[in-house]
């Protein structure tokens, strides 16, 4: 089974926008990912509970895994989105199409 390990880079770590940002892009995975602690059971990265209740700060190791077709691809996708300060990032995509649901900013 594929896997990814990353660094939590939010300064907030998976709590409110980044945890929403990172559920929201599992969600539009292909194939369904996991995600887990060192010492913490896999939670399904689509649960935005279930992320949250992990409690990963900044910097916490966390470790990505997925099965089928396209969890490579998935996997490299949201670990990269993990190692990012989202929380630095102004409109912070959660998927990489511009996904449906979004809603534009104006700029005045």
């Amino acid at each position: 089974m594929p896997t990814r390990t990353v660094t939590v880079g939010s300064a907030s770590g998976l709590h409110a926008r980044p945890a929403a940002l990172f559920v929201a892009a599992a969600a539009t995975a292909a194939v369904p990912v996991t995600i887990r602690t060192a010492g913490r059971p896999a939670v399904p990265a689509r649960s935005m509970l279930s992320v949250l209740s992990l409690g990963a700060k900044r910097g916490t190791e966390v470790t990505l895994e997925a099965e089928g077709d396209g969890a490579e691809s998935a996997l490299d996708d949201l670990a990269a989105l993990l190692a990012r300060d989202l929380d630095a990032e102004p409109d912070a995509p959660a998927g990489s199409d511009g996904a449906a649901g979004t809603t534009a900013a104006s700029h005045g």
